[in-house]
């Protein structure tokens, strides 16, 4: 038999949780000791046990109390507290993706209003259902795995952060300089280097890619990050002074 303090240094669970225990009705000590000490034997040692190991699972404590009883249904009990972890993941997975894509909008804004706030929330929590109905509207078979390709605010691989850095440097030198300038055409150059990088032969796809981005309705309805309209006007301007000299120049790029 072990005395409380006893059983707290065993298991690193507090005298102050093993009263609370008994306070509920989930753990009750074996007996006490004339001078009021409580006193713990194997059997209680063993709950206590499965108690820690119910509580890992998540489950709450008035939950484990009918599990402790030996005709309690565990197959239906474990079924239920799977689908509620699975759930939970699943939210914490759209946490994690809002967070990723408010920090990513940060590196490309500068700074984050309430308003852009919530549109990347709803971005993150975009229903896929939606998306992909979208998709299979306007997209070819081909065009619609090319789309797995495209950079994700809501990810940290390295080919989006390197777009969302490009268009964060892109963003900034927008505040100094106009679209045709050196630091602006470099990034541009390093974007068209990127595009025929990853895909070539696939130019059809990038205009069309290109045109919904500049619909504000349609770049929600497929999910792209919400690029504000003169921010959108400074890029293509950018990309048509780009295309317009190295046409001249006879890039065989182009």
């Amino acid at each position: 038999m072990l005395v409380i303090h006893e059983v707290s240094k065993q298991t690193g669970i507090s005298v102050r949780t093993l009263r609370y225990y008994e306070e509920i009705g989930l753990l009750f000590p074996t007996a006490k000791t004339e001078g009021g000490h409580r006193l713990y034997g194997e059997e209680e040692l063993k709950i206590l046990q499965q108690i820690v190991f119910l509580k890992t699972l998540g489950f709450r404590l008035k939950e484990i109390q009918p599990l402790l009883n030996e005709s309690w249904d565990w197959a239906a009990s474990l079924d239920h507290q799977l689908a509620f972890v699975q759930a939970e993941q699943n939210k914490l997975k759209q946490m994690e993706s809002a967070i990723l894509g408010l920090q990513h909008a940060l590196t490309i804004e500068g700074s984050l209003n309430e308003s852009l706030i919530q549109k990347i929330i709803k971005l993150s929590t975009q229903e896929n259902g939606k998306k992909q109905e979208f998709r299979q509207q306007i997209f070819s078979e081909t065009d619609l795995k090319l789309i797995q390709k495209l950079p994700n605010i809501n990810r940290n691989d390295p080919h989006s952060l390197e777009w969302i850095s490009l268009l964060g440097q892109l963003r900034e030198l927008k505040e100094s300089y106009d679209a045709g300038s050196a630091p602006v055409q470099r990034i541009i150059k390093r974007m068209m280097e990127k595009a025929a990088e990853e895909y070539k032969g696939h130019e059809s796809f990038l205009e069309k890619m290109w045109d919904i981005r500049k619909s504000s309705s349609q770049s929600e309805q497929l999910g792209l990050y919400p690029l504000a309209e003169d921010f959108l006007h400074f890029i293509d301007q950018a990309f048509t002074i780009y295309e317009a000299k190295n046409i001249s120049k006879g890039d065989p790029q182009q």
